[in-house]
């Protein structure tokens, strides 16, 4: 496989004023939190979502694994439906010192580029700070969406790390199955 250059941007809000929210007009969006935990769910986000952003790392994960990563008091799982349609996830873990991290976040390939990212986001800050977290913080880099870093800042929040490291990786993403191409059918 080729060596990629790969950044990573780590992002945070230390003040749930900082938030600069954006809604969707739409009157067919729902979120629920997955609760109990639902290992089958997570995992077709995790792929459907991840499949065109090289997110592998999960997917050699038996069910228990999943379970196992799921049904800890300290992670919550929100599911955003449009017109009854899954449409986006996110994953929501506390840690130490009052700090909830936005662990994974995104919208499935067809909801791309239809105004919900930044919907998503502000549900997805707005319920870190929900549980009490005095900082709320994600990570993304140079092979996530062109516009994710651009989203995240527009909504408030901050650089405070970024590093550089070279990667041995496929060129072209996985897709969420072999041979979808990128996601897109």
């Amino acid at each position: 496989m080729p060596l990629t250059s790969v950044t990573t941007y780590h992002l945070e809000m230390l003040d749930p004023r900082d938030l600069r929210p954006k809604r969707s007009a739409r009157a067919d969006l729902a979120l629920v939190r997955v609760d109990p935990p639902m290992p089958e769910l997570n995992r077709f986000f995790y792929t459907a979502v991840g499949g065109d952003w090289h997110w592998t790392d999960r997917l050699p994960w038996t069910s228990r694994q999943w379970l196992d990563y799921l049904d800890r008091p300290e992670l919550e799982t929100w599911m955003l439906s449009a017109a009854g349609l899954p449409a986006g996830y996110f994953e929501l873990e506390a840690q130490p010192g009052s700090s909830v991290e936005v662990a994974y976040f995104g919208l499935l390939p067809r909801f791309i580029g239809c105004g919900l990212g930044g919907h998503l986001l502000t549900c997805a800050l707005e319920h870190g700070f929900a549980t009490g977290a005095k900082r709320v913080w994600l990570h993304t880099c140079t092979l996530d969406h062109s516009q994710a870093l651009a989203n995240y800042q527009a909504r408030g929040l901050r650089l405070f790390k970024q590093e550089t490291e070279i990667k041995d990786m496929a060129v072209v993403p996985l897709g969420p199955w072999p041979g979808a191409q990128g996601g897109r059918m």
